[in-house]
């Protein structure tokens, strides 16, 4: 379990996260959700310890993010961020068994190949492994940063908007291949998402944010409701119930 405690993080003296806390439960996909600037990329980089708290405590099972080695907090917990720059020239099958670094230091052994080719797999991208990534389109760059934290194999895998530049086939593939590291093999994962709907459908918990602080959490059916979403994004939101899961109908 992750346990977040009164964090603060500020920049140029004014707060972007202030006073939030909360807990991850594992084996579930939370998304955290709010108006942009509303601080969710900040918390998320805080709670993966890239970025530090000015106040406040992260807590990885049963130590203090900060008293981890980052040798061993590089096999418990894996992040993806929204821009992900790369300087040198890179095949897809060398950029996703850069996830295999915290167990191997770059010696892989067949075992590590084993988790390279898994992810490659679950990403759909076998076809491309040996193209280069400046070669690829944007979307397809994503799903290949996305594979190599697979191949991290961490329990806990930190998302920064992953569905950035991806068309809906490859969006839904994404969310669907998520859902399947939960269910099928126990991992935890929180995911930063813009679209409230992909949220509403992939979701075990949803974490609303809203200048800097926690607005309101909870299962699926209680944030996605249009008294909740009001509250978070200052809308009139009309819910529809299609197919077993809360579609907001924002567009309208």
């Amino acid at each position: 379990m992750v346990v977040v405690k009164n964090v603060t993080k500020s920049y140029g003296g004014k707060p972007v996260v202030e006073n939030v806390s909360l807990r991850i439960e594992p084996r579930k996909i939370t998304s955290f959700i709010g108006p942009n600037g509303a601080g969710k990329s900040t918390l998320l980089s805080v709670i993966s310890r890239l970025t530090p708290q000015d106040e406040g405590e992260v807590w990885i099972e049963d130590k203090e993010i900060r008293k981890w080695k980052s040798g061993d907090l590089a096999k418990k917990i894996s992040i993806l961020k929204q821009s992900n720059i790369v300087n040198v020239r890179l095949t897809v099958r060398e950029l996703v068994s850069f996830g295999r670094f915290p167990y191997s230091q770059g010696r892989l052994t067949p075992d590590d190949w084993k988790h390279v080719d898994e992810a490659i797999r679950y990403m759909d991208l076998e076809a491309m492994q040996h193209k280069y990534l400046d070669e690829l389109s944007g979307g397809q760059n994503q799903r290949a940063f996305i594979a190599m934290v697979i191949a991290q194999d961490t329990e806990y895998i930190l998302l920064d908007e992953p569905l950035n530049n991806l068309d809906m086939k490859h969006s839904v593939q994404i969310m669907k291949v998520l859902r399947r590291l939960v269910d099928d093999l126990g991992k935890t994962i929180v995911i930063v998402l813009h679209d409230i709907n992909f949220a509403s459908c992939y979701s075990d918990r949803i974490v609303a944010l809203r200048d800097g602080r926690v607005a309101k959490e909870g299962a699926v059916d209680e944030i996605i409701r249009t008294d909740a979403l009001k509250e978070i994004y200052d809308m009139d939101i009309p819910i529809e119930p299609i197919g077993g899961n809360r579609i907001a109908v924002y567009f309208s």
